[in-house]
């Protein structure tokens, strides 16, 4: 197992719509394994794939408090089969759009159909901050980052400082 890069907006390939995947296998878990060991070295509670640039539809989710306790689910070719109307908001922020929150509207109870870690067919009733990471790391799935929820200028405003901090990084 073994950390890999995050990938940060702008970045052509996080807009990507990430494909199905035939079966879980070994190549899916190591993966899966791949995924979570970046997320937790990140402080984060979710990732896509694609989010490392793997366009396959899988996302990792660990919502436990406890930093000595993990509890992860994973997803793979994850699809919401029902939203409920009641909506929540909570204050997003997302690996791949690094030190930027914004609150984020999105329906409070969600059903998902995936398969887990061993290929076996889920079904998940999420709410609360489950409900809205689902949907979060499922949007990625679609190419879709939180801050196209903002209006244009507040997308850009962020935009503009996440290509600014990237020119002033400098790696050797």
């Amino acid at each position: 197992m073994s950390a890999q890069i995050i990938l940060t907006e702008p970045n052509k390939i996080l807009r990507q719509v990430s494909k199905p995947i035939d079966k879980v296998g070994n190549e899916e878990r190591k993966l899966m394994n791949d995924m979570l060991d970046s997320m937790y070295l990140a402080n984060g509670i979710g990732l896509a794939a694609i989010q490392i640039g793997i366009p396959k539809r899988i996302i990792v989710i660990d919502l436990s408090k406890d930093k000595n306790i993990k509890n992860p689910i994973y997803f793979c070719n994850p699809v919401i089969k029902e939203k409920n109307l009641e909506k929540a908001i909570y204050e997003e922020g997302c690996l791949s759009v690094p030190n930027q929150f914004a609150e984020i509207e999105r329906s409070s109870k969600c059903t998902v159909e995936y398969l887990d870690y061993n290929g076996d067919k889920q079904e998940i009733k999420a709410e609360g901050l489950l409900a809205t990471c689902i949907q979060h790391e499922i949007d990625h799935l679609e190419g879709i980052l939180f801050i196209d929820y903002l209006s244009k200028l507040k997308k850009s405003m962020i935009v503009k400082k996440l290509i600014k901090n990237k020119s002033e990084r400098i790696v050797v």
